[in-house]
């Protein structure tokens, strides 16, 4: 994540964000709990050294976020976000994985595994703070430029795989401005459509995908070849 990369709020953020910090090195948790603390609207509930404590912390305490370093000892941080986007009823905690390494295979298969975004450990504070604010209700993909970053050295095929899920064009459409970070608003006034045609298209591709949110639904959507750093919808 850079300083210029932002994301459009689509609702209004509640008075306090609760957050849940994994990580297994004491001293970042310590920091990152005295920082986030003293920052206006958020609310550090709990602390968790490793994957199987942060998916039992997150069922108990019910976060609005969990903060997650990827590379812990055991149940790494991958493993304890698919375990959260899968178990944790009825509402799972957002996942924003903080890490050292911004090109890191980790990172990729977190946001894979159904991460909404993530920050790297330098980050100055108030970016952090503000991805752990946006990600509590925002409906665009968190920092859609890094995610693309992520995805463009991948090789992507010239066309769907034999199988993949078949989308509308009207749906492709919309992942393709998903994944620029386009809020549902604003996809709306993109197309000249309602906000309920964009939610209603919304929730049917992220069925077809499998996807539990709009940044692993557009992670999906590169890998299938619907969608391509930098161009369209590949066409049909």
């Amino acid at each position: 994540m850079t300083e210029t990369e932002t994301v459009t709020m689509a609702m209004t953020v509640p008075a306090t964000v609760c957050v849940l910090i994994a990580d297994d090195e004491e001293i970042t948790r310590t920091g990152l709990r005295t920082l986030l603390s003293a920052w206006p609207g958020i609310q550090v509930t709990g602390e968790a050294a490793d994957g199987v404590e942060a998916v039992a912390l997150a069922e108990r305490l019910r976060p609005d976020v969990v903060l997650m370093d990827v590379r812990m000892p055991g149940v790494d941080g991958i493993e304890a976000t698919r375990r959260l986007r899968q178990s944790a009823p009825p509402d799972p905690p957002k996942v924003v994985v903080i890490t050292t390494f911004e090109n890191d295979d980790h990172v990729y298969d977190a946001l894979r595994a159904g991460a909404a975004g993530f920050v790297l450990k330098r980050s100055p504070v108030e970016q952090i703070a503000q991805a752990v604010r946006l990600v509590a209700t925002t409906d665009s993909v968190l920092f859609p430029d890094a995610v693309r970053r992520l995805v463009a050295a991948r090789p992507v095929p010239p066309r769907p795989p034999r199988g993949a899920p078949a989308l509308t064009a009207r749906e492709l459409e919309i992942l393709r401005l998903m994944a620029t970070g386009l809020s549902n608003p604003g996809i709306a006034e993109r197309l000249v459509v309602s906000l309920e045609t964009v939610k209603t298209h919304i929730s049917n591709l992220l069925a077809k995908l499998g996807a539990g949110n709009r940044t692993q639904a557009v992670i999906l959507a590169y890998e299938c070849g619907f969608v391509v750093p930098g161009a369209g919808p590949v066409p049909p």
